[in-house]
């Protein structure tokens, strides 16, 4: 109990941004309060603990041991006191923060307008920050606490991440109408005949359609690789190239009529997208409550993409 007598609630609070954020800053940026105020707090909690808490590694700061240790008993005794004292938790309509996601120019164009309507219609006081990278890239920015939450496909995760199937993605192929045959698709022979657009954030690094066609035997010609899923789509037109995306990624809503849309000649294994965060966000209320909006999000564009399919691009 005299422990107990040496600690505040304030301090449990600064103590869980913290370790959250492994940052002081945006620490003090989530409690909304100072930089100096949340320093002090953290020389009071090493003292309590006997432990630095957070050491700096590399030039970031980093838990210790002893820190990793408190972060899930932490979290529960948080959650209780919360139920204890009837707290309403995170409540959308009254909340103030801001979210930092990562995700590429494909998650972007599937997920974030939704998600702003949404946002803007549950929550005005959320902001969002989005970042962009390669897949390796956004793992980094949740482990070292510089996103929220990663929005990508992830085919390995490490034991500290959390992940969510948004939906399943299938690929479909687009070319300059005038390019095509009258029956509008080209057989696998035509296809790898013709020159192809990769978008990838990191050419080089083996895609699922190249490993569909690595699994025949057969390799086509790329003849432009680039990062942007709405610029590749704009230098078809007019052109023999042809791009294979995933099929969200076109925007039924701008539909070039110049361009036709065809299923690939060969099977390509469909991939899953997913929300992915660290497990010290488990728990946040808040936190959760925006993974569940982003789910609502996809689940809509899917029907969405579906209906969208059917009409000629």
């Amino acid at each position: 109990m005299d422990d107990l007598r040496r600690i505040d609630l304030n301090l449990l609070l600064t103590l869980h941004a913290l370790l959250a954020e492994q940052h002081v800053s945006r620490a003090a940026l989530r409690l909304h309060r100072s930089q100096p105020a949340v320093s002090h707090a953290l020389a009071q909690l090493r003292e309590l603990f006997g432990d630095p808490l957070l050491v700096r590694r590399g030039g970031r700061l980093q838990v210790t041991a002893r820190a990793q240790a408190l972060i899930e008993p932490l979290q529960q005794a948080l959650e209780q006191l919360d139920g204890l004292l009837g707290s309403p938790g995170f409540d959308p309509r009254r909340a103030q923060r801001s979210f930092r996601l990562a995700m590429s120019d494909y998650g972007a164009r599937v997920v974030l307008p939704g998600l702003m309507r949404m946002l803007r219609e549950e929550a005005p006081g959320i902001d969002l920050i989005v970042s962009q990278g390669s897949r390796e890239a956004m793992l980094g920015q949740l482990f070292d606490g510089e996103a929220d939450l990663a929005l990508a496909v992830f085919p390995e995760l490490a034991a500290e991440l959390r992940a969510q199937t948004l939906f399943e993605e299938r690929f479909t192929c687009i070319a300059d109408r005038s390019s095509l045959p009258a029956r509008g698709a080209l057989s696998l022979e035509e296809w790898l005949a013709r020159p192809h657009v990769l978008v990838a954030v990191r050419p080089g690094i083996d895609n699922e359609i190249d490993l569909a066609l690595k699994a025949i035997g057969a390799q086509r010609r790329v003849v432009l690789a680039l990062p942007h899923w709405a610029a590749a789509q704009e230098v078809i037109a007019g052109t023999d190239l042809i791009l294979t995306v995933a099929r969200r990624s076109l925007d039924s809503g701008k539909a070039d009529s110049r361009l036709r849309r065809f299923e690939p000649p060969l099977p390509i294994k469909p991939f899953a997208f997913q929300q992915t965060w660290h497990q010290r966000r488990e728990g946040e209320a808040g936190h959760r409550w925006l993974r569940e909006k982003v789910l609502q999000v996809c689940a809509g564009a899917g029907t969405a993409g579906r209906i969208a399919e059917q009409a000629p691009l």
